[in-house]
């Protein structure tokens, strides 16, 4: 989706980041504005304004703090991300998002005061903890590389020090910057992965999984660790063999020995999207399948079959990469259970677990 407009904080008029990407993006309409309302304004009075917020970029400063802790619930096992918070929504278009319910209204931001961020991570590191931080749940991680030099900027400073991976987390194919950084393992490129039907019927404008396959085995030639994500998962009359079919050409694509994690979450949604999917996709059957509210008030299917869908995936993955790394995301101790036949406090926690994953595969040093 091309940009039709970019609004910038006066505050931040003259700051390196915004030179350069107003040079990336010359021909398109600017406008300097000194109140975040003035752009808010523009996308609340349109007929749709989670299509318009994607055409819109606004460049301007975080005011709160950049890392912070990922928003789980207390009623499921939460896997202790945090979120680098560089920016928020997305020029993809899926049904399922929770960001357009999320913000009010959804636009495409992007925070500048880079020297912030920078001070942040340098005082993060020097913790003996070890931090697991990624850039993708407000946003793709990997969007951002068209106009600017994000992915410059947080590859190389992770790659110097041995205390925390970045994770970048993707639909797209935007890796072309990636080739050339210097990430001594310290960063783990993902992707979210869904079956063709899901990706063609509900992920608008984003790569097919092929595509998401060939750019996943170029980031491991370049020598990159991998994750893969599969949430959500989404029921419906032979998603079993679908999901198979997806797994077999993961492992087609993929050595299992450089996959860091693989998680699981079924789909879930909070009620206010609903409607919002129900206007802006009629044709999605997602919403319709068998709900109910779950501990953080959130629609969720049925358990059992949320169980039988994890026991029938992990098997599929176990079947080719015995000893990966499978985790599900957001769920109790008994589909834990029944799921994967242990439950994460056997191990110390879910924290612990997917840290030593991460200490195994990108050479992390907590001594």
């Amino acid at each position: 989706m091309s940009l039709l407009k970019l609004y910038i904080d006066q505050q931040v008029l003259h700051s390196p980041q915004v030179l350069s990407i107003r040079s990336r993006i010359p021909n398109v309409p600017v406008s300097v504005v000194h109140s975040s309302k003035e752009v808010y304004k523009s996308v609340s009075s349109s007929d749709n304004p989670v299509q318009k917020g994607k055409t819109i970029l606004f460049l301007t400063r975080n005011k709160g703090a950049f890392i912070k802790p990922c928003p789980g619930t207390r009623s499921y096992t939460c896997c202790g991300y945090q979120i680098l918070h560089m920016g928020t929504f997305c020029t993809m278009d899926c049904s399922y998002c929770i960001l357009q319910a999320y913000f009010h209204p959804p636009i495409l931001q992007y925070f500048v005061n880079h020297d912030e961020l920078i001070v942040e991570l340098d005082r993060l590191f020097l913790n003996k903890t070890l931090a697991r931080i990624g850039t993708g749940e407000f946003t793709d991680s990997m969007i951002w590389d068209n106009w600017t030099d994000l992915s410059d900027l947080l590859v190389p400073k992770f790659s110097k020090q041995s205390r925390a991976v970045l994770e970048l987390k993707t639909k797209t194919v935007n890796i072309k910057t990636l080739n050339a950084l210097h990430h001594n393992h310290k960063t783990i490129v993902s992707w979210s992965l869904n079956t063709p039907r899901i990706i063609k019927n509900e992920e608008r404008q984003t790569a097919s999984l092929s595509d998401r396959l060939r750019a996943a085995a170029k980031c491991e030639s370049w020598g990159y660790p991998l994750g893969f994500h599969f949430d959500p998962l989404v029921i419906y009359d032979g998603c079993e063999e679908e999901y198979a079919y997806v797994i077999e050409q993961m492992f087609s694509h993929i050595s299992s020995e450089n996959i860091v994690w693989i998680s699981l979450g079924t789909f879930r949604f909070m009620p206010a999207l609903k409607p919002i999917i129900q206007k802006r996709f009629p044709k999605s059957k997602i919403i319709y399948g068998e709900f109910i509210s779950g501990l953080d008030g959130k629609m969720r299917y049925f358990k059992p079959l949320r169980i039988n869908l994890y026991q029938k995936i992990v098997s599929y993955i176990r079947d080719f990469a015995p000893d990966v790394m499978i985790y599900l995301c957001m769920e109790d101790d008994e589909v834990w259970q029944k799921s994967l036949g242990f439950v994460p406090s056997d191990y110390g926690g879910l924290s612990k677990i997917l840290d030593k994953s991460a200490e195994k595969h990108c050479g992390l040093d907590t001594s």
